[in-house]
C-alpha cells in the first residue's frame, strides 16, 4: 500500500482527495495536515510514501515545508497555476513534481503511483517551460558537489536531462540504446545523490551544464 499524507488548508479539498485515493486498492491516506508545519510533524510520525503538498498555505507554506521534510517521502506540489513561481524553488527543495489542482482524478492517482515508484512527475514539455520561465529567477545556489565524479558521457546525458529530454530522446541524440541512456541517468542520480529526475534537472542548471535560453 502507498501511504499518502495530504497537506492543504482547505478541508473540502482534502476530503475530495481522500475519498478518491482511499477508493484505490493500492493506496490510502494515512494523515491530513492543514498547514506546512503540521505536515512536517506528521511526516515524521506516520512516515508516508507520498505527500500531496499545497504550495500556498497560511502559516508555514508548502515550499518551506518541502524543504523541512524528513528523508523518505516523495513530494507532489499542488498548485492552482501550472507555472507557479514557487514550483521551481520547490523542485530545488526536494519535490518530485507538481500537479495543478484541477487535474483529472485519473491523473492524480497515476501521479501518486509514479512518484511512489521513484520517478519524477515532470513531462519534458512542462520541464522546458518551467525552467525557461523561472530558472533565471532562482536564487543563486551553492554549486552541487559530485560533478567531478561524472564521466564525460554522464555529464553529456545530465545536460540533456536538464533540457527536458526523455531517455528515448537522449538515446536518439547520442546514438545509444534507451537502456544505456537510462543507465547513465541512474548513475548520475546515484553519484549526485539526486532523489529523482526532477532534481537532476535542477542540478544541470545550477552547475552551469545547461543555461536558460538553450531550450
Amino acid at each position: 500500500m502507498i501511504k499518502v499524507l495530504l497537506a492543504d488548508d482547505q478541508a473540502l479539498v482534502r476530503a475530495g482527495f481522500k475519498a478518491l485515493l482511499d477508493a484505490q486498492p493500492d493506496m490510502g491516506v494515512v494523515a491530513e495536515a492543514g498547514d506546512g508545519a503540521e505536515a512536517v510533524s506528521l511526516a515524521r510520525t506516520v512516515e508516508p510514501d507520498v505527500v500531496l503538498m499545497d504550495i500556498r498555505m497560511p502559516g508555514t507554506d508548502g515550499l518551506t515545508a518541502t524543504r523541512a521534510m524528513p528523508p523518505g517521502p516523495k513530494i507532489i506540489i499542488l498548485t492552482t497555476f501550472e507555472l507557479d513561481e514557487y514550483v521551481f524553488e520547490a523542485l530545488r527543495g526536494g519535490a518530485s513534481g507538481f500537479l495543478v489542482k484541477d487535474t483529472e482524478p485519473e491523473e492524480l492517482i497515476q501521479a501518486v503511483r509514479v512518484v511512489a515508484a521513484g520517478e519524477a512527475l515532470l513531462s519534458p514539455s512542462v520541464t522546458r517551460r518551467l525552467i525557461s520561465e523561472y530558472a533565471t529567477r532562482a536564487k543563486e545556489p551553492v554549486a552541487p558537489g559530485g560533478l567531478d565524479q561524472l564521466t564525460d558521457r554522464e555529464r553529456e546525458v545530465l545536460a540533456l536531462v536538464g533540457t527536458g529530454l526523455t531517455n528515448d530522446e537522449i538515446a536518439a541524440k547520442l546514438i545509444m540504446s534507451p537502456a544505456t541512456a537510462k543507465t547513465h541517468v541512474s548513475r548520475a542520480m546515484m553519484k549526485l545523490r539526486a532523489r529523482d529526475r526532477a532534481q537532476l534537472v535542477v542540478i544541470a542548471y545550477e552547475s552551469g551544464l545547461v543555461k536558460p535560453g538553450w531550450l
